[in-house]
């Protein structure tokens, strides 16, 4: 399960890691109560893994979440005509 690591690497776009993440922990999760109901079927070592996966999904999650709001709050509070005038300064800048 790569899903967990891809989704901190999306936390830097604006928490949209959150897609990867929360199925990645739902799948865990799942594979975790299957093993957990049949574990004549899973070794330790095997349950380990999907211990370990769980547990990197849901810190993927919780900082993904965190920083899904912190966007949703700049947005909402961003004053629009001072971030658009600071862009066009900028591009002017660069042309």
């Amino acid at each position: 399960m790569y899903y967990p690591i891809i989704s901190f690497l999306c936390c830097c776009f604006a928490g949209l890691g959150i897609v990867l993440a929360a199925p990645a922990f739902i799948m865990a999760n799942n594979k975790l109560k299957e093993a957990e109901a049949n574990p004549e079927q899973y070794n330790a070592a095997t349950i380990k893994s999907i211990k370990t996966a769980k547990t990197v999904a849901m810190i993927a999650l919780i900082l993904n979440a965190i920083y899904l709001s912190m966007t949703i709050y700049r947005v909402a509070t961003t004053d629009w005509d001072v971030l658009m005038e600071q862009y066009n300064r900028q591009l002017e800048q660069y042309q």
